[in-house]
């Protein structure tokens, strides 16, 4: 999607200098801080000119539309061509394939299979 643009990489001051900082984002909050006050060369700060336009945001890098789906019948109510199918975490192996085979029939596209697919296979062929 062209409206929905990469945003840098938002990292901590002085990220760089040691594992012990990490990388997660901390405001930066020093009396002469630089970037504080936005010196150039200096690692971009948060602000709200890099929010997205209201239509795009929220969506996957798809431009489609995240649903979480728990069970193979909320596939029934999505739209293939505005909605992608992410499988809830507590859902088991077997209703996760069950899932997947699903949406294969509806073509949605499914944004975390894990790898199931091969594991739905093999069961097919182990029971013929």
């Amino acid at each position: 999607m062209k409206e929905k643009r990469k945003k840098p990489k938002f990292r901590r001051q002085e990220w760089f200098r040691g594992k012990k900082l990490g990388e997660k984002w901390r405001k930066p909050r020093g009396l002469d801080s630089k970037m504080r006050l936005g010196r150039k060369g200096k690692p971009p700060v948060p602000s709200i000119g890099y929010k997205s336009p209201k239509k795009v945001r929220g969506l996957h890098p798809s431009g489609l539309a995240e649903v979480i789906v728990s069970r193979p019948n909320d596939l029934e109510k999505m739209n293939p061509v505005k909605q992608a199918a992410r499988i809830a975490s507590s859902v088991g192996r077997k209703k996760r394939g069950l899932i997947i085979k699903r949406a294969q029939e509806l073509e949605i596209k499914v944004l975390n299979p894990r790898g199931v697919k091969i594991e739905v296979e093999h069961a097919e062929k182990a029971g013929s």
